[in-house]
């Protein structure tokens, strides 16, 4: 859900990509017609493997506070970590839980645009319409539960066309359970403008933590218009 007008975004990506993909391929006929489903595959792809961080064992929130107690520093480090957080009255669970509570677009041209958030991920039809060259920001608040999340991160990527035309990845941070949610905002952004930029993209979001654990997965369409929509 991201723009950035250094990328490459409309004509110049296209032509790039489409030339790229012609000298590849030594003269045989190039399909412009590509699935969504190869498209998310492409995209796993380019995970480098090995990139993963090797992560040691899981700790709940009683096991975390009981290892290097008797390391000043390392205690109270917790213990501002974990805040308010009574860790006699939660319960002894492993994985933690993030919930992903509301999605929004803010801008000083309009009011903020809140996104509903179907149970499956997949939005029906079109989700949102951005106004060219205008400037925004992502906002979203979540939950966390169970025990402390670690490296939260948000990925986003955009294709128009079959061609990935814009990549964002945000690095949260790590947060511990607690009753009050957390709200984040991105970097604000400016979306594309003129005849190439406009017309309809789709994308793919995700939620994730160190572990490469998904907490939430949104595959939508969007538009870039000359006006917002509504």
């Amino acid at each position: 859900m991201g723009f950035d007008e250094n990328k490459e975004t409309g004509e110049n990506s296209e032509a790039t990509d489409h030339e790229n993909e012609t000298h590849k391929n030594e003269g045989e006929p190039v399909s412009r017609q590509v699935s969504e489903a190869s498209i998310y595959a492409t995209e796993e792809e380019e995970d480098e493997p090995g990139s993963k961080i090797q992560l040691g064992p899981q700790c709940t929130l009683k096991e975390h506070l009981e290892k290097d107690k008797d390391d000043e520093s390392l205690r109270r480090w917790k213990e501002q970590l974990l805040g308010s957080v009574d860790v006699n009255n939660v319960a002894e669970i492993l994985d933690p839980e993030v919930k992903i509570s509301s999605l929004s677009i803010v801008s000083a041209d309009r009011d903020d645009i809140v996104l509903p958030i179907p149970e499956d991920g997949n939005p029906k039809g079109l989700w949102f319409t951005l106004k060219e060259g205008s400037q925004y920001r992502l906002k979203f608040t979540f939950q966390v539960s169970n025990n402390i999340v670690s490296g939260l991160k948000y990925t986003n990527t955009v294709w128009k066309t079959g061609v990935k035309v814009d990549s964002t990845k945000e690095m949260l941070g790590t947060f511990s359970p607690q009753q009050e949610p957390y709200t984040h905002e991105m970097p604000e952004e400016t979306t594309p403008s003129g005849l190439f930029a406009r017309g309809s993209y789709s994308a793919r979001s995700k939620f994730l933590d160190d572990d490469n654990k998904c907490y939430l997965e949104i595959n939508y369409t969007f538009d870039i218009r000359k006006e917002w929509a509504g």
